[in-house]
């Protein structure tokens, strides 16, 4: 690398794949300083990106495309091979879904390592952001076949919602490499976000996402189990999250109970480390736990549902007020909001749901069947027999409940994320059943 470059800035850099942890990295990448070619085979998501549209909904996400249009460093291709064409970093962002035994396809991974492997520059670093199970990084070095080629991990951790600022202000820069140089120039495209730096080997690298997501996934099943426990026994599992939470050693984030969790992420990554382990001879109890309590966590939501209809969900009309696994992002992928609402399907419900992303219009999607998607929530509550709370939008807290009272059948709300105002809604004579309390 020619020694006259910016330390910090300056740097030549491809991102292959432009979804969820693709484009909000290549932007950031950008924001930083950096020259950056983003590829995605994608064709209507490139032409959504040169005219300034962001293609997935991410907070903030369009400001900085437009930002980065602007200063006129960001350039989009369908082609990977073009794409790698001069860079001295190589960002794999490609999804690696589940396979049926729970393990991650890697077939995206293999299939672009190979395409990009002769037009690679010499010198280059190949870097694994996708979540990928331990050994993917000597796989990718194997299908490239360089030794002048450098391939290390370089995990994400962004969340739905807040990718943008989790890019931006990340809360560390993981990087794995054979090389420890070659660590510290990966990590030195991240400088300016001031953030901790953890080098390490490329397997301790690719394990510590898994770690991570398992981990989060074990607090949350805890937390929804203690919700259920504080139903049972008269607590309030609000301040039995601050009671733990003020513990440095806990800390107040994932501590809030719901209707279980979901996403593209926690549940894939949760099974994969299962898989791994199990593959290794060495069983995670305790995240196979947390697997099955997310399991019984829908189901438990769904007899409470069953409690405040009546006892009897058949034929009766349900109205859902959100469908993806969380607020701020178009996601269904994983959503229990999605598994709750077939389960009460199932049960003979008839649904009608609202949610701000999703459009009435045209064939249902498959997770969607049988349901009456409304374009306004309003619509969605008329003549409801219960109302259900699925997704934390913020537009369903600002709803007018006096309205609503006077739309439904029954005045009765499940409300799964304690989002609204318990106290407010009984004095309208609504029947309120919180989440934990």
């Amino acid at each position: 690398m020619p020694e006259d470059r910016p330390p910090l800035a300056g740097r030549r850099v491809a991102v292959i794949g432009a979804g969820y942890v693709g484009l909000p990295t290549a932007l950031a990448l950008d924001r930083f300083g950096h020259s950056v070619m983003i590829c995605d085979r994608d064709d209507e998501r490139l032409s959504h990106l040169r005219r300034g549209l962001s293609p997935i909904l991410e907070t903030g996400l369009e400001e900085l495309l437009g930002e980065a249009l602007h200063r006129g460093q960001f350039r989009t291709t369908p082609r990977a091979a073009e794409a790698v064409v001069g860079a001295e970093f190589v960002f794999l962002c490609v999804d690696t879904p589940p396979a049926k035994d729970g393990s991650a396809d890697l077939s995206f991974i293999t299939a672009v390592a190979e395409e990009i492997a002769p037009h690679l520059e010499r010198g280059a670093v190949v870097v694994n952001k996708s979540t990928v199970p331990l050994g993917t990084a000597e796989l990718v070095e194997g299908l490239i076949g360089r030794g002048d080629v450098d391939v290390v991990s370089n995990p994400e951790f962004l969340r739905e919602g807040s990718a943008v600022a989790n890019s931006l202000r990340p809360d560390r820069i993981v990087v794995g490499a054979k090389d420890l140089t070659v660590a510290q120039r990966v990590a030195a495209l991240f400088e300016q976000t001031g953030s901790p730096v953890v080098l390490t080997d490329r397997r301790s690298s690719e394990l510590i996402k898994y770690a991570a997501n398992a981990f989060l996934a074990t607090k949350l099943s805890f937390v929804n189990s203690l919700a259920s426990m504080c139903e049972a026994v008269g607590a309030d599992a609000r301040d039995l999250a601050r009671g733990i939470g003020y513990d440095r050693r806990i800390g107040p984030d994932f501590l809030q109970p719901g209707p279980g969790w979901g996403g593209a992420c926690l549940p894939k990554d949760a099974t994969a480390l299962v898989a791994m382990a199990a593959a290794a001879g060495v069983e995670v109890d305790v995240v196979r736990a947390a697997l099955s309590s997310n399991d019984s966590q829908r189901d438990r939501v769904v007899e409470k549902i069953r409690v405040a209809a009546g006892g009897d969900l058949r034929d009766h009309t349900v109205a859902v007020l959100g469908l993806t696994f969380k607020s701020n992002t178009d996601d269904r992928r994983n959503s229990p909001a999605t598994a709750i609402t077939r389960k009460l399907i199932e049960r003979g419900a008839r649904v009608r749901a609202h949610d701000p992303t999703v459009k009435a219009a045209g064939e249902a999607p498959p997770d969607l069947q049988q349901v009456t998607v409304c374009e306004d929530p309003y619509e969605a509550l008329a003549g409801a027999e219960v109302v259900v709370i699925l997704t934390e939008w913020p537009l369903f807290r600002e709803l007018d409940y006096r309205a609503v009272r006077d739309l439904v059948a029954r005045p009765v709300v499940v409300d799964t994320r304690n989002l609204l105002d318990g106290d407010l809604l009984r004095s309208l004579g609504f029947t309120y059943f919180g989440a934990g309390h």
